[in-house]
């Protein structure tokens, strides 16, 4: 009974703070948003007796994925500044896009929930196993998709202070223009 009390707020929490990470119009309060909706995952991982993926859920994502997003958002926007609202346009599909993955959803959750499973009572990995399978390069191994997440991960934060330069350079030309008038 208590664990169900616990789910039920880590998915209530999850789910109120991921339409709120989306729909903030402060760009900060959805990182923040975002930060809350990772420790509540981190806090489902704990209920599940999953304590490597607890630590690294807090560690790598809501300790350094964290501060990566915000250090990133201090680059490229100022922290207070209000988002501006989308187009109709863009507001429609992404409401037709977001009804079709909850319709999505909701038939794989009803089409499954019929199924009887079989819970084994098995004990948590032992962690050099956890290494070998993290850093090995072989089948089921996963070096080479950690290492293509980090080039992308590099990619984008390159690709961000690119756009922030770009976008203050031309406030600079544009301020520049306005002094010789």
């Amino acid at each position: 009974m208590t664990q169900q009390i616990i789910f039920s707020i880590l998915a209530i929490a999850i789910a109120l703070f991921s339409v709120l990470a989306v729909t903030s119009k402060r760009i900060i309060r959805s990182a923040i948003y975002l930060l809350f909706v990772l420790l509540a995952t981190a806090g489902l991982f704990l209920m599940l007796n999953y304590h490597f993926l607890f630590a690294v859920q807090v560690t790598v994502y809501a300790g350094g994925i964290m501060v990566l997003f915000i250090m990133a958002i201090f680059l490229t926007h100022k922290p207070g500044k209000i988002m501006e609202r989308r187009t109709n346009l863009k507001l429609i599909l992404s409401m037709l896009l977001s009804s079709g993955g909850l319709v999505l959803c909701g038939y794989i959750i009803l089409r499954n929930v019929t199924r009887t499973y079989n819970y084994l009572k098995v004990s948590e990995m032992n962690m050099q196993d956890i290494g070998h399978a993290m850093m090995g390069t072989g089948k089921y191994q996963f070096l080479l998709p950690f290492e293509a997440i980090s080039l992308l991960l590099l990619a984008c934060i390159i690709g961000a202070i690119m756009i922030a330069r770009k976008e203050k350079n031309i406030e600079t030309n544009d301020n520049k223009d306005l002094d010789h008038q």
